[in-house]
Order: C-alpha cells, then sequence, then structure tokens
C-alpha cells in the first residue's frame, strides 16, 4: 500500500505562459537520471499535438510545457510514461456542499475535470466529497472556484468538520415543518372519512408559508444554482412542485377568498418530508463512514518516550524513528516498531481482524494502535505518521469508498439526463390533462406530482452507500479492498491461483536434510549456508539456521549472483559452486541421478529439493538438501470453503510437481502448475484467463507481485511484502487463506446489495412517474415515496454491517 503523496505546492496551476495563445503545465517527471533521458523526454513531449515547446530540467526532474489550452494533460503523462519514465501525480480532497442527488454529482465531475490539469475526478454523494488527481500542479483556489461555478461550496477535507460529529440539530427544520403541515394535513385526512373539517383558507396560507419559503428555501437557493449553471438536481425538482402546488392555491384563494379547498398542505407536507428524508439519509450516511471513524479513533494522542534514563510524555506526532516508548498493561501502542524488553500479549483485533491477542517478546513487531495486555513493554519506533501500518490503511479504505464501481458509470449516464427528461414528462402531463378536459388545475396536481415523485437522489446514493459499507465492514474483518473496480469483479471470481510457499504454508522452512555424495553432510551444509549468507529468502535462512545450531564456520563466498527463479552461484574457497532447483541443475549439465532416490523419497513427503553442486571444469554433484514447510492450519479449510461457494482453488508454484503434489492433495486441490519461474507465473495466470473465467491469484512475495497484477484481482496474503500489496486491489490483514473465500463473500454480497440498491432506485421511478402522470398518486403520497426512497437504499446498503467473515470464527451471513 502506498502512503499518501505530501500535497505539492500551489503553484500556479497551468498558467499562461509567453505566448497568449498557450497554457504553462508543469510535470514532475520521475526516473531521469542522465541527459539522455532529458532529451528524450522532450522528444516525446513536443510530439504530442498541441504542444509548442517542451523543456525539461534534470536537476528538479520537472518539465515545463506550453501546449494550446484544449491539449489534455492526460496526453501529456501518456507519452511521458511510454518513454518509459513516469509522473507523478498529485492528489486532493474536497468537502463538497449542496449536493442533493446523481445529476449535482455529474455537474462537479464535470467542472472539475474540465480545470487545466486535472487528470481524473471521482465525486461521492454518500460521502460529499470529490477525489481530484492532478499531473500538474493545480492550484486548490481553482478548484473551489470551479465548484462554486457550477453552484456549489468547497472547502479542503481537513478543514471540515470532523466526520464522527453525527447531524444534530438538522431535526429542527423537521419538526417545525411537521407542526405546520399537522393542521393542514389532519382535516384533509378527517375529509376522507365521514367528517368535511377544513382550515380556513387565509390559515391554511399562512401555515404554508413559512414552511414554502423559509424551510423550503434551500431547495429554491440549490434549485438557482443548478439552474445558472446550466443544469438540473431534485431540489429543482421539488422547489417546482411544491412552488406550483402552492402557487395554485394561492390564486385559488385570491380568486375566491372564501373558499377551503386549496392544496397548501400538498406543498407543506411535501416539503417536510423531503426534510425528513434528509435527515434520515443523513443519519444512515454518517453510519456508512462508521469503519473510517473506528480506525481514526484508534489514534493514541501521546505516548510515553524514554531518552537517556528519563521518561515523558509526548505527542504522537513528535515521535521519531528510533525512540524507544514504554507501554504499559492495557494501553494503546503508540506507534509500529519492535519490542525490546518485556514480555506480553497484544490485541490487534480492530486491525487484523484476529480475535486471540497475540504473544510479543523481544524482537517481535507490533503495530501501532494496538492494545497492550498485562506485560510492562519497551518498544522501538519503526513507522511514524504516513507511514504506519494503521495510516495505510485508513488510506487504502478512504480510497476504496472514494472510487467508483464501473457500474456507476452507467447510473452517471443516466443522472446526466434525469431531471429534464422529468421535467419534460411533467410538462406533457400537465398539457395531456388539460387537452383531455381536466383543466389546468387538475393537470397541474398531477404534473406537481411527477416532479416530486422523481428520485435522482436514490440513483446517486445506490452504489456508494453499497461500497462504503462494504469496504468498511470488510477492513474490521481484516480484508482491505483497494478500490471499487477490485470488489465488482470479485464477485464473479471462479478461480483462485495460490502460491504455496508463505500463502498455504506457514512460510517458514526447516532443513531436514542435507545428504552430501561423499558422505561429509557437515561440509555440504557449511557451503551451502556460505553460499546463503546474504540472502533474504525463506530457504536462505533456514540453510542459516541449521547451520548456526551445528555451530558450524562458514568461510566468505565471493562473486555471489542470484539467479531468479533457480538459485545462487558463488565462488567458496576458490570453488565455482551452484545451489538452487533441478531444474537449474539440468540447464547447468548436472547429473543429478546419484542422489535422485533419497531426493525423490523427501519430495514424495512434500519436501522442496535444492542441489548443491561444483560446476567447474569437470562439474559433478554434491549434495541435496530437503526442505519441509508446514501447511497452514486453515489451508484446507480455506479451500473447502472455496468449493462450497463453486470456486476453483488452483495451486501455482515453483516448486518441483512431485512435492507440489503431495501437499495439493494435502488440501484437496486437483489443478497443480508446478515448476513455474516468477517471470512464469503471470503467463500461467493468463492462460487460467482464456478459459474465461476471472481469476484471482493469491501470493505475498515480490515474485508473486507480476502475477498478482496480470490476474482480474490480486489478492495479497498479510505479512507478504508491500511490492506485493502494491500489485494487489485486496489485501488481507492477517495470514489466513480463509479470508481469500471471505473477500469474494463480501464482494458478492455487496455487489448484490447495489444492484438491489439500483433496482429499488429505478423502480420508484419506473413505476411512480407513470402513475403520478395518470392522476393516480397524490403530490403528497408522491413526496412521501421519493423522501423514503433514498433512505430504503441506505438502508438496505447497511444491512451489510452485519456480515462477518468465516476466519472469525462466526459464519458469513
Amino acid at each position: 500500500m502506498n502512503a499518501p503523496a505530501p500535497p505539492a505546492p500551489d503553484l500556479a496551476a497551468p498558467a499562461a505562459s509567453a505566448h497568449s495563445d498557450t497554457l504553462r503545465h508543469k510535470l514532475d517527471i520521475r526516473g531521469m537520471t542522465c541527459a539522455a533521458c532529458v532529451t528524450r523526454v522532450e522528444r516525446v513531449l513536443n510530439r504530442v499535438p498541441g504542444v509548442s515547446a517542451a523543456e525539461v530540467n534534470l536537476a528538479n526532474e520537472t518539465a515545463s510545457v506550453d501546449a494550446a489550452p484544449g491539449t489534455a494533460v492526460e496526453s501529456l503523462v501518456n507519452a511521458v510514461r511510454q518513454a518509459g519514465f513516469d509522473v507523478a501525480v498529485q492528489t486532493r480532497d474536497l468537502h463538497i456542499e449542496g449536493m442533493s442527488c446523481a445529476s449535482c454529482v455529474g455537474r462537479v465531475e464535470k467542472v472539475l475535470a474540465a480545470v487545466p490539469g486535472v487528470t481524473a475526478v471521482t465525486v461521492n454523494l454518500a460521502t460529499e466529497q470529490a477525489r481530484i488527481e492532478s499531473a500538474s500542479a493545480v492550484g486548490l483556489p481553482e478548484l473551489i472556484a470551479a465548484v462554486r461555478r457550477a453552484g456549489y461550496d468547497a472547502a479542503p477535507v481537513e478543514t471540515t468538520a470532523p466526520a464522527a460529529e453525527a447531524p444534530r440539530r438538522d431535526w429542527l427544520p423537521v419538526l417545525a415543518g411537521a407542526l405546520l403541515s399537522l393542521p393542514l394535513l389532519l382535516p384533509m385526512l378527517a375529509s376522507l372519512g365521514t367528517a368535511h373539517v377544513m382550515l380556513p383558507g387565509w390559515l391554511q396560507c399562512a401555515l404554508a408559508t413559512p414552511v414554502q419559503f423559509v424551510l423550503g428555501a434551500r431547495f429554491y437557493r440549490s434549485g438557482w444554482k443548478a439552474l445558472r449553471a446550466g443544469t438540473g438536481n431534485m431540489d429543482l425538482l421539488v422547489a417546482l412542485g411544491t412552488s406550483a402546488a402552492y402557487g395554485l392555491s394561492v390564486y385559488l384563494l385570491l380568486r375566491d377568498p372564501t373558499t377551503s379547498h386549496l392544496y397548501f398542505e400538498a406543498a407543506a407536507v411535501v416539503i417536510t418530508l423531503v426534510l425528513l428524508g434528509k435527515w434520515l439519509e443523513a443519519r444512515a450516511k454518517h453510519r456508512t463512514t462508521a469503519a473510517i471513524r473506528a480506525l481514526q479513533a484508534l489514534r493514541p494522542e501521546f505516548a510515553r518516550v524514554r531518552r537517556g534514563e528519563v521518561e515523558r510524555e509526548v505527542p504522537v506526532a513528535e515521535l521519531a524513528v528510533g525512540d524507544v516508548i514504554i507501554v504499559r498493561p492495557g494501553e494503546r501502542i503508540a506507534a509500529d516498531g519492535s519490542v525490546v524488553e518485556g514480555n506480553s500479549e497484544v490485541d490487534e483485533s480492530l486491525l487484523t481482524g484476529e480475535s486471540a491477542p497475540q504473544a510479543k517478546a523481544p524482537g517481535d513487531s507490533v503495530t501501532g494502535a494496538s492494545i497492550n495486555g498485562s506485560g510492562l513493554i519497551a518498544v522501538r519506533v519503526e513507522a511514524v505518521g504516513t507511514q504506519s501500518r494503521l495510516a495505510r490503511i485508513i488510506e487504502l479504505v478512504e480510497t476504496a469508498q472514494a472510487r467508483k464501481a464501473p457500474i456507476q458509470r452507467l447510473v452517471d449516464k443516466v443522472s446526466a439526463i434525469f431531471v429534464p427528461v422529468v421535467v419534460a414528462i411533467a410538462f406533457i402531463t400537465l398539457l395531456g390533462w388539460v387537452y383531455a378536459g381536466a383543466g389546468w388545475e387538475h393537470g397541474l396536481l398531477n404534473a406537481v406530482a411527477v416532479l416530486v415523485i422523481a428520485c435522482p437522489c436514490a440513483l446517486g446514493l445506490a452504489t456508494p452507500a453499497a461500497i462504503m459499507a462494504g469496504t468498511g465492514v470488510a477492513a474490521r474483518q481484516g480484508i482491505l479492498i483497494k478500490d471499487a473496480t477490485a470488489l465488482e469483479i470479485a464477485h464473479s471470481v471462479r478461480t483462485v491461483a495460490f502460491d504455496k510457499t508463505g500463502t498455504l504454508t506457514v512460510g517458514h522452512p526447516v532443513l531436514h536434510a542435507c545428504q552430501a555424495l561423499d558422505g561429509d553432510d557437515a561440509g555440504a551444509l557449511t557451503l551451502a549456508a556460505a553460499l546463503q549468507a546474504g540472502s533474504e529468502h525463506a530457504l536462505a535462512k533456514a540453510v542459516r539456521e541449521a547451520a548456526a545450531t551445528r555451530a558450524l564456520t562458514l568461510p566468505a563466498a565471493g562473486k555471489l549472483q542470484a539467479v531468479a527463479g533457480r538459485g545462487v552461484r558463488a565462488e567458496v574457497g576458490g570453488r565455482d559452486l551452484a545451489l538452487g532447483s533441478g531444474r537449474w541443475m539440468q540447464e547447468l549439465g548436472m547429473d543429478t541421478s546419484a542422489l535422485a532416490d533419497r531426493a525423490v523419497e523427501y519430495q514424495s513427503a512434500g519436501h522442496t529439493v535444492s542441489w548443491l553442486a561444483e560446476c567447474g571444469p569437470t562439474p559433478r554433484l554434491l549434495a541435496f538438501l530437503a526442505f519441509g514447510d508446514a501447511l497452514r492450519p486453515q489451508a484446507a479449510e480455506a479451500v473447502r470453503l472455496l468449493a462450497a461457494n463453486g470456486v476453483t482453488a488452483v495451486l501455482l508454484t515453483g516448486d518441483n510437481r512431485l512435492a507440489a503434489s503431495v501437499v495439493a492433495g494435502e488440501l484437496g486441490i486437483t489443478d497443480v502448475r508446478a515448476e513455474v519461474l516468477p517471470e512464469g507465473k503471470a503467463e500461467a495466470v493468463a492462460a487460467l484467463k482464456t478459459a474465461g473465467a476471472r481469476v484471482a491469484m493469491v501470493g505475498d512475495g515480490i515474485n508473486d507481485a507480476p502475477a498478482l497484477a496480470a490476474a482480474d484481482v490480486g489478492i495479497a496474503m498479510g505479512g507478504g511484502t508491500d511490492v506485493a500489496m502494491q500489485a494487489a486491489g485486496i489485501t488481507l490483514m492477517r495470514a489466513d487463506p480463509r479470508l481469500v473465500a471471505d473477500a469474494i463473500a463480501i464482494s458478492r454480497r455487496t455487489t448484490t446489495k447495489i444492484r438491489q440498491n439500483l433496482f429499488w432506485a429505478m423502480i420508484y421511478n419506473i413505476v411512480g412517474i407513470p402513475l403520478a402522470a395518470a392522476g393516480l398518486l397524490s403530490p403528497v403520497v408522491a413526496g412521501a415515496a421519493m423522501a423514503f426512497s433514498s433512505v430504503s437504499v441506505v438502508t438496505n446498503a447497511l444491512m451489510l454491517t452485519r456480515w462477518r467473515a468465516s476466519a472469525s470464527g462466526r459464519s458469513a451471513r
């Protein structure tokens, strides 16, 4: 996972160049090392249509590009990347005020995307935030000005009110509206029976007017801003519909002051119901962000630091790498680090979903924000600020919730034309009823019902509300989903390819045998350990540990050469030695038949075998080493869970076929792809995809990164490398392969909720608008349906928060 890049300075985002007909863009170029790189970047930039001049500065790694106003920054970025370099992307988050529906989302995205230098924009109605990516420095004032021109307001997310504050006083307008509307509504309900009691017209007007123009002022303001920006939104529909009902009532009252047959109650009750719906919606949306707030609340504010012989309490923000912090029993650990003193148990459940506390001793790593158990421990700080694990988790969840699922793109297209189409239908309804002889009064009421029942708000909330709830509950269970695309694709996965070492096994191989051809097993182990002295590979560590246990003295190795996917080669005591796989031995022309029978015995037991050979003028085999790596206790259950959900497990490993087949047999995996080189794993994943099924790849190491990126969904196992997590779309926060099935399960549940939400959002409109146009719905009923449509969508999404991972010891529901 990447930590968020620090905000770039607010340089004059694409400014006018010396030529009045061009704009100057500044790009931060990554990967240049010499003057030849500068020349190549300048050449490719000057070839982009619309570019008049490009200058690259190697010292500060920037490119200044003069281009015509219509030149897209994306074309400049793509040109640089095709040349083999990269462009730094700046990300900003803005809080958007005044959005009410999906049409607003589309409008804000459109105006922000039009700002020169912006490469991508995502607006989330549920969080009321916009995420803007730009390759050149874009000034914050420009972004805010663009939003304001569209009729909304914006502020940096950092300066807005804390997300933890729930809507409090928003219920006051709802209460006021209810108190003023009930006297209008109750007589109308009574008139449905035998009683015919109606308030005098002037009293109806007095009660409805403050609701219309004071409590309903927000709809007029928002609708007017939308009109000025050349668009429409839900507030405009409410303002038009209620104004029509209110205006008709005033006209009838002026024409006959004695009449009580008016429609003030329709306008007042609709506004009150919409306000109620907005209030309920705000409370529900607040709950969808609970996962982020829960993670943010884990951050302790102070830490007890030992400097010299003195302990003092300092703000966590002042901690530095290398500091030693003292953590008392029951306290939260203030930063990521490793234990240097003491023994305890640490509760990491809110970060990993693992309910059982983990024993910690000197040398063990601990994560900031986890809770210390009964022991006093001293921790050396290894990561602070944005580099901490908690900060990276929060960034990952926020990024996932900010991005759009592919299905949302279709919704956006519908929303863009929704309001104009609804207004057109309302106008046709009015004219149709008048033409049919029902009169203007009847036609206008039906047109009002059409305007009021239309609900673009529910359309806008359907997808993001479900994604926020799904990614949030997944994070609490130890499943981090990088983006909405991975979430949406994972539901259709039918094949999961597992790497073996560190994924299905514990990743801590132990040397079980070292058998030399000449019988000198200790001598062979000494040579093997010397070859592996500087390697961090799991098998290398096992060799060194075995040598250390026997107290062997290791000679120095020189001319060390690591051969990816094969082994290691070096000179030890003047001898050219190689230690690696059987495939590599064949490539080196080495005859392994003398020890083959004994090696097969170990391979038949599931052990991995490496060969030690001398590659001099007369190549000869020296020994073989057999390693065992215990299966994770949850591995077999993980495969069964996948099979129960119609997903096929595949074992994809660089190990020899015999050992891989033994492991696969123990786990119940029938499809084994063995002896696959690191560069071949991506090809193997591509081959699985040719069958037409969606493929997920699960791995934990650097050599798994290409395969993770090649899969439809990459899943990085917890405790793996940062490179693997970077390439994956989903990261499992603990090394439990059962979480793979859980990740697919929550993806399916979330996708189902998205489809349900879109169905309900559409059905309100597909059924409600024709009924309203046909005169079968009163404006009051239409208003109630519209007000509660978005509430029902968000409430349905919140049902995802009840989901639990099977790996947590409880069944997923």
